[in-house]
């Protein structure tokens, strides 16, 4: 039975964390989310570390890729990379469809490889990555999986392993599809994950251009250029889905990763990224909320010679809170109980919610702080007593 309790004691210091914070000039990144508004109709700005949110709106909602799906492409690249199934020295074999369908034929973005041309995995996926090229993402669809579909077939078991559980991919260009839908919060844990998970490959993000055949391409990012400490990540534009934008900046030591989409036009969409990148740097600060192996609550224990395990968190929880303080930040905990002994010392227990305002902006994972073996046949049976009575009285309330 999931159970949840509010933890005031740690909602409380949490938000004196953010009401100690020093006063500061008025500036517009200091207002409340509901003031601060972007013209795009879906976006999320995110922490990349912790995944903290900072500010959402549609994010939750299925939309068009566009050619935010290669993220995705490059991430199973990158996976098959990482399992020596695919050397980045190897050379695929640019088809006809490839180019035909991707290529300089085609009026989308391409990396100019030429039909029936061999080319490296890592020239693939910079072309992929920098110039956006759909000819570079069937070549790699087909020289990993033979075609397209089973390369998808491969795209969406790797999203469910990364925990995008609402993100359907058909193909892997982002070509327009009616069954391929995405949300900007599952791109922005994509992007996250990217960065986290390979640096190596990550790099190729930030590079502003990318010659091949004798053509110089730039990369389309517009945040690359606005000296705001941007170094990735996408862009993506079709007709159904307007113009989509995946980016990535830090400052001073923080990474913040915005998701748009369905911007009017490729002006809508920097300025947007711009301003919430600009926003979340401006208006948040960074502080440590929670130590290593801080108790946090006591979670109750069916059967075991004590009534209770304290739930601890495993690492250090650090916070990004407002500046300015004039948004409440609230706790509880949640967990699947009541826990039926024995527990170990470190067993995963719950989570920690917290909210800014109606933001769930980060979810803690609990653990039990310590071992609480099983009890004597009498406490399992006053338990067991307990758990029935609790029972009944949720029956009786819930028929009123």
């Amino acid at each position: 039975m999931i159970r949840s309790f509010l933890a005031p004691t740690i909602a409380a210091a949490i938000l004196s964390l953010a009401t100690a914070a020093p006063q500061a000039a008025p500036n517009p990144a200091a207002k409340k989310d509901d003031s601060f508004q972007v013209s795009s109709p879906h976006a999320i700005l995110i922490e990349a570390d912790t995944g903290a949110v900072l500010y959402e709106k549609g994010a939750d909602q299925l939309v068009a890729p566009a050619s935010l799906a290669k993220l995705m492409t490059v991430e199973t690249v990158f996976d098959q990379l990482r399992l020596e199934n695919v050397a980045l020295d190897k050379e695929f074999h640019i088809s006809e469809n490839a180019w035909r369908k991707g290529g300089a034929p085609s009026a989308g973005s391409h990396m100019f490889a030429a039909i029936h041309s061999r080319v490296k995995v890592s020239d693939l996926l910079k072309g992929a990555i920098i110039q956006s090229g759909n000819d570079a993402c069937i070549a790699l669809a087909e020289g990993i999986a033979g075609n397209e579909d089973e390369f998808a077939r491969m795209m969406n078991d790797r999203a469910r392993e990364l925990g995008l559980t609402k993100s359907i991919f058909t193909n892997p260009t982002g070509l327009p599809d009616p069954n391929m839908r995405v949300t900007v919060r599952e791109l922005a844990k994509l992007s996250a994950h990217i960065i986290r998970t390979y640096p190596e490959y990550y790099k190729w993000f930030g590079e502003r251009e990318f010659t091949w055949n004798k053509i110089r391409q730039q990369n389309r990012n517009p945040l690359l250029g606005m000296d705001i400490g941007a170094d990735g990540l996408k862009t993506g534009n079709t007709s159904e889905a307007g113009f989509n934008l995946a980016g990535s900046a830090v400052q001073n030591g923080l990474r913040l990763i915005v998701v748009l989409a369905g911007a009017k036009s490729d002006r809508e969409r920097a300025d947007d990224g711009r301003k919430l990148l600009e926003w979340g740097f401006k208006g948040f600060e960074s502080r440590i909320v929670l130590s290593e192996n801080e108790a946090i609550a006591d979670a109750k224990v069916f059967g075991g010679a004590k009534g209770s395990v304290t739930l601890v968190t495993k690492d250090s929880v650090r916070l990004l809170v407002p500046r300015n303080a004039n948004e409440r930040l609230t706790a509880k905990i949640v967990y699947n109980g009541p826990i039926r002994a024995p527990v170990n010392e470190g067993q995963p227990i719950g989570t920690m919610k917290i909210w800014r305002g109606d933001i769930l902006t980060i979810e803690i994972p609990l653990q039990a702080g310590e071992s609480v073996p099983v009890g004597t046949r009498t406490q399992r049976a006053i338990d067991a007593a307990g758990e029935l009575m609790y029972k009944l009285f949720r029956a009786g309330a819930q028929r009123l």
